[in-house]
C-alpha cells in the first residue's frame, strides 16, 4: 500500500522503556494514503478513513507522564501514542475510533501522535482525501 509514512520522534531517555513495550522506530509510524489514516505504535494500532478526520492541531511540549507511551486521557478519552515530550499532532475524529484495548472499546474522539514532523502530518491530513 502506498502513501506517506511519518516516523515517530524518540527521546533517547525514553527509548529503553518504550522498547520494553515493543515500541521501537521500526514498529512506530503513521501512514496516510488516499483513503486511510493508519497508526502503529508497537502492538497498538489505530485505523480510520481519512474522511473521519475532523481537524488537527500541532501541540507540545508535553509533560513526560502524560505523553510517553500509550495513554488514555481522563479529560476527553483521547488516545496518545507518545515517544517524545517535544511535541506532536492532535487529530480529532468525526466518529470515535478504537485503539488501546481489544474489542473496540473504549472509542476515542481524538489522538495525539508524537511524530518527527507534526506539521507535515498536519498538511497530509488537510489535503483532500481520495486524491
Amino acid at each position: 500500500m502506498t502513501g506517506q509514512l511519518f516516523a515517530f520522534r524518540f527521546d533517547s531517555r525514553f527509548r529503553p522503556l518504550l522498547a520494553l513495550l515493543g515500541v521501537r522506530p521500526s514498529t512506530a509510524w503513521v501512514r496516510v494514503d488516499a483513503d486511510d489514516l493508519a497508526v502503529r505504535f508497537g502492538p497498538w494500532r489505530l485505523r480510520t478513513r481519512r474522511e473521519n478526520v475532523a481537524g488537527v492541531e500541532v501541540g507540545g511540549p508535553y509533560r513526560w507522564w502524560r505523553a510517553i507511551g500509550p495513554h488514555l486521557s481522563g479529560a476527553d478519552a483521547g488516545v496518545t501514542f507518545g515517544s517524545t515530550t517535544a511535541g506532536g499532532l492532535c487529530v480529532r475524529f468525526v466518529r470515535p475510533v478504537p485503539a488501546l484495548l481489544p474489542g473496540g472499546w473504549p472509542r476515542h474522539p481524538g489522538m495525539t501522535v508524537t511524530v518527527a514532523d507534526p506539521a507535515a502530518l498536519a498538511r497530509a491530513l488537510a489535503a483532500p482525501a481520495g486524491g
